[in-house]
Protein backbone atom coordinates (compact mmCIF):
# COMPACT_ATOMS: atom_id res chain seq x y z
CA UNK A 1 0.00 0.00 0.00
CA UNK A 2 1.04 3.45 -1.14
CA UNK A 3 0.36 6.49 0.70
CA UNK A 4 1.36 10.29 1.04
CA UNK A 5 0.05 13.11 3.66
CA UNK A 6 -1.91 16.15 3.32
CA UNK A 7 -0.53 18.44 5.67
CA UNK A 8 -3.11 20.62 7.04
CA UNK A 9 -2.25 20.86 10.42
CA UNK A 10 -5.03 19.37 13.01
CA UNK A 11 -7.30 18.63 9.22
CA UNK A 12 -4.23 16.97 7.98
CA UNK A 13 -4.96 13.20 6.16
CA UNK A 14 -3.86 10.50 4.38
CA UNK A 15 -4.24 9.22 0.92
CA UNK A 16 -3.70 5.81 -0.11
CA UNK A 17 -3.31 3.87 -3.44
CA UNK A 18 -4.38 0.49 -3.99
CA UNK A 19 -5.44 -1.86 -6.65
CA UNK A 20 -8.66 -3.06 -4.68
CA UNK A 21 -10.61 -2.95 -1.57
CA UNK A 22 -8.78 -5.58 0.59
CA UNK A 23 -7.11 -3.06 3.12
CA UNK A 24 -10.79 -0.52 3.26
CA UNK A 25 -11.63 -2.07 6.93
CA UNK A 26 -7.50 -1.91 7.96
CA UNK A 27 -7.29 1.79 6.88
CA UNK A 28 -10.84 2.77 8.46
CA UNK A 29 -8.94 0.98 11.74
CA UNK A 30 -6.16 2.66 11.62
CA UNK A 31 -7.96 6.36 11.70
CA UNK A 32 -9.99 5.05 14.46
CA UNK A 33 -13.25 4.90 12.17
CA UNK A 34 -16.74 5.07 14.46
CA UNK A 35 -19.38 2.26 14.51
CA UNK A 36 -22.22 3.35 12.93
CA UNK A 37 -21.68 4.58 8.98
CA UNK A 38 -23.64 6.13 6.18
CA UNK A 39 -22.23 4.46 2.63
CA UNK A 40 -23.78 7.65 -0.13
CA UNK A 41 -23.49 6.89 -3.76
CA UNK A 42 -25.55 7.02 -6.48
CA UNK A 43 -27.26 4.61 -8.62
CA UNK A 44 -24.60 3.98 -11.39
CA UNK A 45 -22.08 2.70 -8.81
CA UNK A 46 -24.33 0.97 -6.38
CA UNK A 47 -24.22 -2.06 -8.65
CA UNK A 48 -20.53 -2.18 -8.92
CA UNK A 49 -18.98 -1.43 -5.36
CA UNK A 50 -21.56 -0.83 -2.90
CA UNK A 51 -21.90 -4.95 -2.09
CA UNK A 52 -18.06 -5.54 -1.92
CA UNK A 53 -17.75 -1.99 0.39
CA UNK A 54 -20.95 -2.63 2.94
CA UNK A 55 -19.92 -6.78 3.23
CA UNK A 56 -16.42 -5.59 3.82
CA UNK A 57 -17.09 -3.11 6.76
CA UNK A 58 -19.96 -5.60 7.62
CA UNK A 59 -17.23 -8.56 7.90
CA UNK A 60 -15.39 -5.81 10.33
CA UNK A 61 -17.98 -5.59 12.07
CA UNK A 62 -19.24 -2.06 11.14
CA UNK A 63 -23.07 -0.69 11.75
CA UNK A 64 -23.02 0.23 8.22
CA UNK A 65 -25.87 0.91 5.33
CA UNK A 66 -25.82 2.10 2.25
CA UNK A 67 -27.84 5.55 0.33
CA UNK A 68 -27.96 5.88 -3.34
CA UNK A 69 -29.06 8.84 -5.39
CA UNK A 70 -29.78 9.64 -9.13
CA UNK A 71 -26.59 9.80 -11.16
CA UNK A 72 -25.81 12.46 -12.59
CA UNK A 73 -25.02 16.78 -12.70
CA UNK A 74 -28.49 17.14 -13.07
CA UNK A 75 -29.19 15.65 -9.68
CA UNK A 76 -25.97 17.41 -7.87
CA UNK A 77 -28.64 20.14 -5.96
CA UNK A 78 -29.92 20.76 -2.53
CA UNK A 79 -32.48 18.48 -2.56
CA UNK A 80 -30.42 15.66 -2.93
CA UNK A 81 -28.04 17.04 -0.33
CA UNK A 82 -31.31 17.04 1.95
CA UNK A 83 -31.69 13.50 0.84
CA UNK A 84 -28.51 12.24 2.12
CA UNK A 85 -29.18 14.18 5.27
CA UNK A 86 -32.35 12.83 5.56
CA UNK A 87 -31.02 9.02 5.85
CA UNK A 88 -28.25 10.09 8.10
CA UNK A 89 -31.04 10.73 10.19
CA UNK A 90 -33.23 7.60 9.88
CA UNK A 91 -29.87 5.55 10.28
CA UNK A 92 -29.92 7.53 13.68
CA UNK A 93 -26.24 8.66 12.98
CA UNK A 94 -24.96 11.05 15.53
CA UNK A 95 -21.74 13.40 16.25
CA UNK A 96 -20.12 10.31 16.44
CA UNK A 97 -20.71 8.57 12.97
CA UNK A 98 -19.41 8.59 9.46
CA UNK A 99 -20.26 9.44 5.63
CA UNK A 100 -18.27 6.82 3.26
CA UNK A 101 -18.62 8.95 -0.36
CA UNK A 102 -17.98 6.11 -2.65
CA UNK A 103 -17.84 7.18 -6.10
CA UNK A 104 -17.24 10.08 -8.44
CA UNK A 105 -16.57 13.96 -7.90
CA UNK A 106 -20.32 14.42 -8.32
CA UNK A 107 -21.03 11.80 -5.20
CA UNK A 108 -17.79 13.36 -3.09
CA UNK A 109 -18.64 16.84 -3.35
CA UNK A 110 -22.22 16.00 -2.29
CA UNK A 111 -21.41 13.70 0.62
CA UNK A 112 -18.63 15.75 1.51
CA UNK A 113 -21.14 18.70 2.20
CA UNK A 114 -23.60 16.84 3.22
CA UNK A 115 -21.25 15.59 5.84
CA UNK A 116 -20.26 19.43 7.07
CA UNK A 117 -24.00 20.20 7.84
CA UNK A 118 -25.56 17.31 9.20
CA UNK A 119 -25.39 17.60 13.20
CA UNK A 120 -22.64 20.64 12.28
CA UNK A 121 -20.13 18.31 11.01
CA UNK A 122 -19.42 14.87 11.23
CA UNK A 123 -15.93 12.99 9.49
CA UNK A 124 -16.32 11.57 6.51
CA UNK A 125 -14.03 9.49 3.86
CA UNK A 126 -13.35 9.79 0.30
CA UNK A 127 -13.40 6.54 -1.79
CA UNK A 128 -13.46 7.94 -5.35
CA UNK A 129 -13.93 5.76 -8.27
CA UNK A 130 -13.80 7.90 -11.11
CA UNK A 131 -10.44 9.46 -12.39
CA UNK A 132 -11.51 12.54 -11.90
CA UNK A 133 -12.33 12.30 -8.57
CA UNK A 134 -9.32 10.32 -8.06
CA UNK A 135 -7.53 12.93 -9.92
CA UNK A 136 -8.53 16.26 -8.19
CA UNK A 137 -11.98 16.00 -6.75
CA UNK A 138 -11.65 14.06 -4.02
CA UNK A 139 -8.55 15.71 -2.48
CA UNK A 140 -8.49 19.54 -1.01
CA UNK A 141 -11.67 19.50 0.72
CA UNK A 142 -13.99 21.41 -1.41
CA UNK A 143 -18.25 19.92 -0.99
CA UNK A 144 -20.73 21.50 -2.48
CA UNK A 145 -23.62 21.42 -4.99
CA UNK A 146 -25.24 23.27 -8.26
CA UNK A 147 -27.63 25.71 -7.65
CA UNK A 148 -29.69 28.52 -9.52
CA UNK A 149 -28.04 27.14 -12.75
CA UNK A 150 -24.56 27.32 -11.64
CA UNK A 151 -21.89 25.00 -10.63
CA UNK A 152 -20.85 24.43 -7.24
CA UNK A 153 -22.55 27.69 -5.92
CA UNK A 154 -22.87 26.49 -2.98
CA UNK A 155 -21.03 24.41 -0.41
CA UNK A 156 -18.14 24.54 2.31
CA UNK A 157 -14.36 23.49 2.79
CA UNK A 158 -14.38 20.37 5.11
CA UNK A 159 -11.60 18.09 4.59
CA UNK A 160 -12.14 14.10 4.83
CA UNK A 161 -10.63 12.26 7.15
CA UNK A 162 -8.85 9.95 4.46
CA UNK A 163 -9.20 9.38 0.51
CA UNK A 164 -8.91 5.77 -0.05
CA UNK A 165 -7.97 5.02 -3.67
CA UNK A 166 -8.36 2.34 -5.81
CA UNK A 167 -7.50 2.30 -9.42
CA UNK A 168 -9.11 -0.83 -10.56
CA UNK A 169 -12.03 0.59 -10.58
CA UNK A 170 -11.45 2.52 -13.09
CA UNK A 171 -11.26 -0.53 -15.50
CA UNK A 172 -15.60 0.11 -15.24
CA UNK A 173 -15.48 3.11 -16.26
CA UNK A 174 -17.36 4.24 -19.62
CA UNK A 175 -14.30 5.65 -22.08
CA UNK A 176 -15.65 8.95 -22.11
CA UNK A 177 -16.12 8.85 -18.42
CA UNK A 178 -12.09 7.93 -18.07
CA UNK A 179 -11.08 10.67 -20.57
CA UNK A 180 -12.64 13.17 -18.85
CA UNK A 181 -10.62 12.97 -16.12
CA UNK A 182 -7.56 13.28 -18.08
CA UNK A 183 -8.98 16.85 -18.28
CA UNK A 184 -7.54 17.54 -14.34
CA UNK A 185 -4.67 15.29 -14.75
CA UNK A 186 -3.28 16.91 -18.12
CA UNK A 187 -4.28 20.53 -16.61
CA UNK A 188 -1.96 19.80 -13.11
CA UNK A 189 0.80 18.92 -15.12
CA UNK A 190 0.40 22.15 -16.93
CA UNK A 191 -0.07 24.81 -13.80
CA UNK A 192 3.21 22.63 -12.14
CA UNK A 193 5.04 20.40 -14.06
CA UNK A 194 6.40 20.19 -17.42
CA UNK A 195 7.92 16.66 -16.55
CA UNK A 196 4.69 15.19 -15.39
CA UNK A 197 3.70 16.62 -18.77
CA UNK A 198 5.85 14.97 -21.27
CA UNK A 199 5.56 11.73 -19.44
CA UNK A 200 1.33 12.18 -19.64
CA UNK A 201 2.26 11.99 -23.38
CA UNK A 202 4.61 9.29 -23.34
CA UNK A 203 2.74 6.95 -21.24
CA UNK A 204 -0.75 7.57 -23.07
CA UNK A 205 -0.97 3.96 -24.68
CA UNK A 206 -0.15 2.53 -20.66
CA UNK A 207 -2.60 4.83 -19.21
CA UNK A 208 -5.54 4.07 -21.54
CA UNK A 209 -4.65 0.36 -21.54
CA UNK A 210 -5.47 0.62 -17.82
CA UNK A 211 -2.01 -0.99 -16.70
CA UNK A 212 -1.90 -0.16 -12.55
CA UNK A 213 1.05 0.35 -11.77
CA UNK A 214 1.04 3.58 -14.47
CA UNK A 215 -2.31 4.49 -13.11
CA UNK A 216 -1.08 4.20 -9.51
CA UNK A 217 1.73 6.74 -10.33
CA UNK A 218 -0.31 9.27 -12.39
CA UNK A 219 -2.64 9.43 -9.41
CA UNK A 220 -0.14 9.41 -6.90
CA UNK A 221 1.76 12.58 -8.57
CA UNK A 222 -1.81 13.95 -9.15
CA UNK A 223 -2.42 13.69 -5.63
CA UNK A 224 0.86 15.21 -4.64
CA UNK A 225 0.53 18.49 -6.84
CA UNK A 226 -2.88 19.44 -5.64
CA UNK A 227 -1.98 18.76 -1.82
CA UNK A 228 1.24 20.94 -2.66
CA UNK A 229 -0.95 23.55 -3.43
CA UNK A 230 -3.96 22.92 -0.79
CA UNK A 231 -0.67 22.41 2.07
CA UNK A 232 -0.34 26.57 1.02
CA UNK A 233 -3.57 27.49 0.60
CA UNK A 234 -6.56 25.51 2.15
CA UNK A 235 -9.53 28.41 1.28
CA UNK A 236 -8.63 29.60 -1.90
CA UNK A 237 -7.29 33.26 -0.61
CA UNK A 238 -4.12 32.59 -3.52
CA UNK A 239 -2.59 30.35 -5.49
CA UNK A 240 -4.97 27.76 -4.70
CA UNK A 241 -7.05 29.85 -7.39
CA UNK A 242 -3.86 27.79 -9.66
CA UNK A 243 -6.10 24.35 -9.66
CA UNK A 244 -9.43 26.55 -11.51
CA UNK A 245 -7.03 26.56 -14.91
CA UNK A 246 -9.80 26.21 -17.63
CA UNK A 247 -12.43 26.17 -15.26
CA UNK A 248 -13.80 29.95 -15.26
CA UNK A 249 -14.61 29.35 -19.15
CA UNK A 250 -14.94 25.49 -18.98
CA UNK A 251 -17.48 25.87 -16.12
CA UNK A 252 -19.81 28.43 -18.19
CA UNK A 253 -19.61 25.56 -20.93
CA UNK A 254 -20.90 23.07 -18.86
CA UNK A 255 -23.70 25.05 -17.40
CA UNK A 256 -24.73 26.34 -20.95
CA UNK A 257 -24.68 23.20 -22.62
CA UNK A 258 -27.24 21.86 -19.10
CA UNK A 259 -24.70 19.47 -18.85
CA UNK A 260 -24.49 17.76 -21.87
CA UNK A 261 -20.52 17.79 -21.49
CA UNK A 262 -18.82 16.09 -19.22
CA UNK A 263 -16.62 18.36 -16.70
CA UNK A 264 -13.59 16.82 -18.65
CA UNK A 265 -15.04 17.61 -21.72
CA UNK A 266 -15.61 21.77 -20.47
CA UNK A 267 -11.90 21.75 -19.13
CA UNK A 268 -10.61 20.99 -22.29
CA UNK A 269 -12.32 23.59 -23.74
CA UNK A 270 -11.00 25.75 -20.56
CA UNK A 271 -7.69 24.58 -21.47
CA UNK A 272 -7.92 25.33 -24.57
CA UNK A 273 -9.71 29.07 -24.90
CA UNK A 274 -7.57 30.25 -22.01
CA UNK A 275 -4.11 28.82 -23.89
CA UNK A 276 -5.07 30.53 -27.06
CA UNK A 277 -5.46 34.06 -24.73
CA UNK A 278 -2.12 33.91 -23.53
CA UNK A 279 -0.44 32.96 -26.83
CA UNK A 280 -2.08 35.76 -28.26
CA UNK A 281 -0.91 37.97 -25.07
CA UNK A 282 2.33 36.69 -26.45
CA UNK A 283 3.22 34.92 -23.07
CA UNK A 284 2.94 31.28 -24.40
CA UNK A 285 4.93 30.39 -27.48
CA UNK A 286 2.87 28.64 -30.48
CA UNK A 287 5.32 25.88 -30.14
CA UNK A 288 3.83 25.15 -26.32
CA UNK A 289 0.12 26.65 -27.29
CA UNK A 290 0.64 23.00 -30.53
CA UNK A 291 2.00 20.82 -27.68
CA UNK A 292 -1.00 21.30 -25.22
CA UNK A 293 -3.10 21.13 -28.28
CA UNK A 294 -1.67 18.09 -29.18
CA UNK A 295 -1.80 16.41 -25.73
CA UNK A 296 -5.58 16.97 -25.83
CA UNK A 297 -6.10 15.65 -28.77
CA UNK A 298 -4.23 12.33 -28.16
CA UNK A 299 -6.42 11.68 -25.33
CA UNK A 300 -9.61 12.18 -27.50
CA UNK A 301 -10.53 15.64 -26.24
CA UNK A 302 -12.67 17.69 -29.48
CA UNK A 303 -11.36 21.29 -28.81
CA UNK A 304 -13.67 22.51 -31.70
CA UNK A 305 -17.18 22.10 -30.88
CA UNK A 306 -20.76 23.62 -31.35
CA UNK A 307 -20.85 26.38 -28.52
CA UNK A 308 -24.05 27.38 -26.87
CA UNK A 309 -24.82 31.00 -27.28
CA UNK A 310 -22.24 33.04 -26.37
CA UNK A 311 -24.06 35.16 -24.51
CA UNK A 312 -25.05 32.63 -22.33
CA UNK A 313 -21.97 31.19 -21.40
CA UNK A 314 -21.03 35.42 -20.84
CA UNK A 315 -23.67 35.45 -18.43
CA UNK A 316 -22.67 32.75 -16.74
CA UNK A 317 -19.71 33.24 -16.63
CA UNK A 318 -19.85 36.80 -14.95
CA UNK A 319 -21.69 35.37 -12.21
CA UNK A 320 -18.85 32.67 -11.65
CA UNK A 321 -18.23 32.76 -7.87
CA UNK A 322 -14.37 33.27 -8.36
CA UNK A 323 -14.73 36.64 -9.81
CA UNK A 324 -13.58 39.20 -7.85
CA UNK A 325 -14.97 42.50 -6.80
CA UNK A 326 -17.20 42.15 -10.02
CA UNK A 327 -13.36 41.22 -12.45
CA UNK A 328 -12.98 37.36 -13.41
CA UNK A 329 -9.92 35.96 -12.45
CA UNK A 330 -8.44 33.90 -15.48
CA UNK A 331 -5.66 31.90 -14.76
CA UNK A 332 -2.97 32.09 -17.91
CA UNK A 333 -0.32 29.71 -18.41
CA UNK A 334 3.33 31.58 -18.61
CA UNK A 335 4.65 28.00 -19.87
CA UNK A 336 4.13 24.58 -19.53
CA UNK A 337 4.59 23.98 -15.57
CA UNK A 338 3.96 27.58 -14.60
CA UNK A 339 0.85 29.41 -14.77
CA UNK A 340 -0.51 33.27 -13.33
CA UNK A 341 -3.81 34.69 -11.70
CA UNK A 342 -5.35 37.90 -13.38
CA UNK A 343 -8.18 39.95 -13.70
CA UNK A 344 -7.59 41.49 -16.56
CA UNK A 345 -8.66 39.41 -19.41
CA UNK A 346 -11.31 41.64 -21.88
CA UNK A 347 -14.47 40.76 -22.84
CA UNK A 348 -13.05 40.63 -26.50
CA UNK A 349 -10.34 38.39 -25.52
CA UNK A 350 -12.45 36.16 -24.02
CA UNK A 351 -14.93 36.51 -27.32
CA UNK A 352 -12.13 35.73 -29.40
CA UNK A 353 -10.90 32.06 -26.73
CA UNK A 354 -14.86 31.39 -27.79
CA UNK A 355 -14.21 31.77 -31.81
CA UNK A 356 -10.96 29.59 -31.31
CA UNK A 357 -13.02 26.36 -29.92
CA UNK A 358 -16.22 27.34 -31.78
CA UNK A 359 -16.50 24.09 -34.62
Amino acid sequence: MESMTVNLGQNSYDISFHKDFSDFAEVLEKINAPNKILVVTDTNVLGLYEDEVCRILKDAGYDAVSYAFANGEENKNIDSVMGICAACREHKMDRASMIIALGGGVVGDMAGFAASIYMRGIRFVQVPTTLLSQSDSSVGGKTGCDFCNVKNLIGTFYQPKHVYINVSTLKTLPKKEFISGMAEVIKHSIIRDEEFFVWIKENAAKIKAFDEETLIKMCRKNCLIKSEVVEKDEKEQGIRAYLNFGHTIGHAIESAAGFSLTHGECVALGIAAVSYIANTRGVLQDSELEEIMDVLSIYGFNTRIDLPETELIMSLMKSDKKSLSGRLKFVLPKNIGEVYVTTDVSEDEILDSLEFIRK
